[in-house]
């Protein structure tokens, strides 16, 4: 199953779960989106032919993400870009989380492990703004 996390016209996030298999490759994310997160599917005895890739000038705005949780399980909220709460799903081994725009914070049920990769270089901690979470305003209150 995949599913496109929405705020009103804008996509935060595509979840993809540990279950979900493609008969036949399949990007999950268009050709525009500065990730490029998809399914390769060969069959038997197929092969690909070996070959680099050349450097190409890219011009990116904003870092996205790509997290695949290993272990455990995990809240992830979501925000809209104005860092509004939105909505909160729960993941599980296997599955993948698209972080395309918006806001976003994790609760951990339990020790939990993710595999993260996204577009570098690292520019260090002001790449992110933090802000309080929903659940920490209602406790608050």
């Amino acid at each position: 199953m995949k599913e496109n996390i929405m705020h009103k016209e804008e996509l935060l996030a595509i979840i993809i779960k540990g279950d979900y298999s493609p008969a036949r490759t399949e990007f999950i994310t268009p050709d525009t989106f500065k990730q490029q997160v998809g399914f390769v599917v060969y069959d038997k005895d197929n092969d690909i032919q070996p070959h680099i890739h050349h450097e190409m000038p890219r011009s990116l705005k904003g870092t996205s993400e790509v997290l695949i949780l290993k272990n455990g399980r995990v809240r992830v909220d979501f925000y809209s870009q104005k860092k509004e709460y939105t909505e909160s799903r729960d993941l599980l081994p296997g599955d993948v989380l698209v972080l395309v725009s918006g806001g976003h914070g994790f609760h951990f049920y339990e020790r939990s492990a993710f595999l993260e990769i996204k577009q570098g270089p690292y520019i260090g901690p002001q790449e992110k703004e933090r802000f309080p979470s929903a659940n920490q305003k209602k406790k608050a209150k």
